[in-house]
């Protein structure tokens, strides 16, 4: 034992020949969660955690002894102003993809190498896929970094760089002939649907809760102020977008607007609080009706691939070529963040490219054709 400690701290060695290191905390003794191979690594061990106290991070190993599964559960049940999707979303994601593995685990003991490990199952197992496993860490990430702040823990385990960062493959685009045809051979009923969610760049949930005082066609503009979401069990949840970003006027290009004056006289409901895109006794679209529609359209067209999403970001990525900044792109989709918009402005950039390559063949062509004198210059004048 060493004397300047023994108030405090206290080192023995064990009968397997390893040392304790133990210490008092209000009067309770707590012990070291491993032994030590020498007596100079148990005194390192004290002299770690007196100074870890007297900087203020020291944290009682026994605030750690709580499972993962129960401090989850209560992570979640505190957070009321989480949206219904998004609750669901971390519910499925827990049940299924973390707490099985990890659950059991105290939050003391989740280090980071168990960590790695799950990380790496997932990634290895290819279920889920590499976008899922991404949220999750992130989820469990933010779960943990939630424990430290309540000082349960000293740091958070989840120390992997760009584990959270999704790698979604790249989405198609189509053509605008396509879009037209795709307008053109689904239910009557979606014609302008299609077209508006191409050259709007309005969200599903979006539409479906778009009202007939929402579209302004004197002024071109519609305005986004709110969005169905639909649960696992069906149940439909109206709310605003999930950021202010998310509430927009959008304008309607002139060539969308006769498509949409017919779809109000044929297809909306009735009443200026009547929804636009509707089923067919004038409620809420259910997704599945929709979905079974499209996916007819694409049996018949032999179209692979594509979702409904894709239309959107099909007319994101044409306005993105007609030479909006940045800031228009966000504007115009609804986005926080400049990250989906650059994406779009990377593929004009791409497009961009070809425009050069073939401004390159054109010159060249050019100058291959231009008169030269004997000497083989450039005669002037």
């Amino acid at each position: 034992m060493a004397s300047g400690k023994a108030a405090w701290g206290s080192v023995r060695k064990l009968p397997s020949g390893r040392y304790q290191a133990r210490y008092r905390v209000d009067g309770k003794l707590i012990s070291a969660d491993t032994t030590f191979r020498t007596k100079r690594d148990a005194d390192a061990y004290l002299s770690t955690i007196r100074t870890d106290m007297e900087r203020g991070l020291w944290v009682n190993p026994a605030s750690g002894k709580v499972s993962l599964r129960e401090y989850a559960t209560t992570w979640l049940d505190q957070r009321p102003d989480l949206r219904p999707r998004t609750r669901e979303l971390y519910e499925g994601e827990l049940r299924l993809h973390i707490l099985p593995p990890l659950g059991d685990i105290d939050l003391a003991k989740l280090t980071p190498s168990k960590v790695r490990e799950w990380n790496a199952a997932m990634l290895n197992a290819g279920k889920p896929g590499p976008p899922t496993a991404a949220k999750c860490y992130r989820l469990l990430r933010v779960i943990l970094n939630t424990a430290v702040a309540d000082e349960l823990i000293v740091k958070n385990p989840c120390m992997i760089r760009g584990a959270g960062v999704e790698k979604a493959p790249e989405r198609p685009t189509i053509p605008i002939e396509q879009v037209h045809e795709i307008a053109d051979v689904i239910d009557p009923r979606f014609r302008a649907m299609i077209l508006t969610a191409t050259f709007t760049g309005l969200r599903l949930g979006e539409m479906r809760a778009l009202t007939r005082e929402r579209v302004d066609l004197l002024h071109s503009t519609i305005k986004v102020v709110e969005h169905y979401q639909e649960l696992a069990d069906g149940t439909l949840v109206i709310g605003p977008p999930k950021s202010d970003a998310g509430v927009r006027a959008v304008a309607i290009p002139a060539i969308l607007k006769p498509e949409l004056e017919t779809h109000l006289a044929e297809w909306a409901a009735p009443g200026k609080k009547g929804l636009v895109f509707c089923g067919t006794n004038d409620q809420v679209l259910r997704r599945a009706s929709f979905y079974t529609a499209w996916n007819r359209v694409m049996k018949q067209l032999g179209i692979e691939g594509l979702k409904p999403h894709d239309l959107r970001h099909t007319g994101n990525t044409l306005a993105a070529a007609t030479g909006a900044s940045t800031k228009e792109l966000m504007s115009r989709m609804g986005h926080a963040s400049p990250r989906a918009a650059l994406i779009y402005q990377h593929a004009t950039e791409d497009r961009d490219h070809k425009i050069a390559g073939a401004l390159s063949d054109m010159i060249e062509k050019k100058l291959k054709q231009r008169p030269t004198g004997t000497d083989g210059a450039t005669p002037i004048g």
